[in-house]
């Protein structure tokens, strides 16, 4: 079994900024990658930033240069720190961890809302 858990989402004003945790635990072997997708209301669920076990990142490019995803001393968590937030940025946030050589076991986290509002 494995778990992720996500904290940090809020409401903030545009221009603010939020930092999002996601923690996995239970039988953690072999993180592919892990990473951070959101869903808006009427909205397919997109990738917003994802970061491999050494260090490489991947960007939506409508994040680049506000969002930054990076990884815990414990190489089981992961953080998303969103500066200038949009309000199109408003959206639930879920923590995604693939496990596995290819990346092949999938687990998602419950999700934390962003709301970017004045």
């Amino acid at each position: 079994q494995v778990q992720v858990v996500e904290s940090g989402g809020g409401l903030v004003q545009p221009g603010g900024s939020l930092r999002l945790s996601c923690a996995a635990s239970g039988s953690i072997f072999s993180i592919y990658v892990m990473g951070w997708y959101r869903q808006a209301p009427g909205k397919q669920r997109e990738l917003v930033a994802q970061i491999t076990p050494g260090g490489s990142t991947n960007y939506a490019d409508s994040v680049k240069g506000r969002f930054t995803i990076s990884t815990g001393n414990a190489k089981n968590t992961v953080y998303l720190q969103m500066n200038s937030l949009k309000p199109e940025d408003t959206a639930a946030y879920y923590c995604n961890v693939r496990l596995g050589l290819g990346g092949q076991y999938e687990h998602w986290g419950q999700g934390t809302q962003v709301t970017v509002s004045s």
